[in-house]
């Protein structure tokens, strides 16, 4: 595996000789700044917001971004694995699109093909998946390049979509279990349970990881920055769920967030599967040197794309309850992409986390939560988002030439 196929190092973890001061200088100048820019940038943005845009610091607008921009981070979250790959997707908006109107037919109480219960949304991500098997095996096993099969896909779900709905117009979405995907709210007693049991788990994985890294003797350089990251962590749960009940509760879009980070977290830094991505991203060539199955890694990938389109999809449907012949278009494709490249995760491969999604997609949110408090036309919301997008990406581009020239 080479070096552009790690993730990015821990911070806590060093060389027994590296002060705190030379890993984050040496850190700079490779590039490896993680989330800290993302994260800077984003409290910036909320501070501003919360002392110029009127009711934006409230419990009701912090609700309304978690929900706005949970369906985006579910794409996000698919988009993620894909550009570690160097790869490009370009179907996933309308590959949501298409789930959400095969969750619709099949929950419609006067149709010969009802379903009940989580029927329509299992069948509806099965059917994602496949869509993503089917166009990632073009790429894999024939070699077509990921952007022509994907626009190929774009434009094709496209039309199934209108075609589909036709002349029927939308179709209104009764089924609960759909419409609770973006609509649900926790009490205020269930919402404290959750973060306890958060925290509980966070404190365990935390503690899990130290065994982990003493068995093998790994030297947990910088222990007070390992503390402050867990009591900001701890304090956070606490401030979100504090907030979350002055309104109507923890929202259910919040905690699908949550579950989708930490278990493609897990896949991607805990696994085989995670450590082959990360390989192939870096050097398809040495992968398969190293014994790698790269077609097998490329189409798990692509099923990975689409079973998160297909989830976003759903959340997206259940938001507005009912699904129309647009569903899946407007800037739905170019938010996901650019909340994972804003995030942090490079569109050359063999760099990112799962992280950056949600951060890039609470980037996007708050900042057109923002302005459209402020009475700011679209255009200049779209403005704002592509000058983001271009800043990231050319600091992605730095950050990767300065890597070539110190082999970091």
């Amino acid at each position: 595996m080479t070096a552009e196929a790690q993730p990015v190092q821990e911070f806590d973890v060093a060389h027994p000789d590296e002060s705190l001061r030379t890993r984050l200088w040496e850190n700079f100048k490779g590039g490896n700044l993680g989330s800290a820019p993302v994260i800077f940038g984003l409290t910036i943005i909320v501070i501003v917001f919360s002392f110029t845009a009127q009711n934006f610091f409230t419990a009701v607008n912090f609700n309304n971004i978690i929900t706005q921009m949970a369906g985006t981070t579910m794409l996000a979250f698919g988009v993620v694995f894909v550009l570690l790959l160097g790869e490009i997707d370009l179907s996933i908006a309308y590959l949501s699109g298409v789930a959400g109107v095969v969750a619709a037919e099949l929950q419609q109480p006067d149709s010969g093909h009802h379903f009940t219960g989580l029927w329509p949304i299992i069948l509806a991500l099965a059917v994602a998946t496949l869509i993503g098997a089917f166009q990632g095996s073009f790429v894999a096993l024939i070699g077509v390049p990921a952007f022509v099969v994907t626009l190929a896909g774009l434009l094709a779900w496209q039309g199934v979509i209108q075609v589909t709905l036709g002349a029927a117009g939308p179709i209104i979405i009764e089924n609960r279990w759909i419409n609770y995907t973006a609509s649900y709210f926790f009490s205020p007693t269930a919402g404290w349970i959750i973060a306890a049991v958060v925290i509980v788990f966070y404190l365990g994985s935390v503690g899990l990881s130290l065994r982990g890294k003493r068995q093998h003797g790994v030297t947990v350089r910088y222990p007070y920055l390992l503390a402050a990251k867990t009591v900001a962590v701890v304090g956070l749960t606490i401030l979100v769920v504090a907030i979350c009940n002055h309104d109507r509760g923890v929202p259910l879009p919040g905690l699908e967030i949550i579950f989708f980070l930490v278990t493609l977290t897990y896949i991607s830094k805990r696994t085989t599967f995670g450590r082959h991505v990360y390989a192939v991203g870096g050097n398809d060539e040495a992968a398969r040197r190293a014994g790698i199955i790269v077609p097998r890694i490329r189409i798990l990938v692509f099923m990975i794309s689409g079973f998160m389109a297909g989830f976003g999809g759903i959340v997206l449907a259940g938001n507005l309850r009912s699904v129309a012949p647009d569903q899946g278009g407007g800037t739905l494709l170019l938010d996901a992409i650019s909340a994972a490249v804003i995030g942090g995760t490079s569109l050359f491969g063999g760099r990112g986390e799962v992280r950056s999604a949600v951060l890039g997609a609470a980037v996007i949110a708050t900042i057109q939560n923002g302005l459209y408090i402020f009475g700011f036309q679209p255009g200049v919301i779209y403005i704002t988002t592509g000058s983001i997008l271009l800043f990231a990406v050319t600091l992605d581009t730095i950050a990767r030439r300065r890597q070539a020239k110190t082999g970091r």
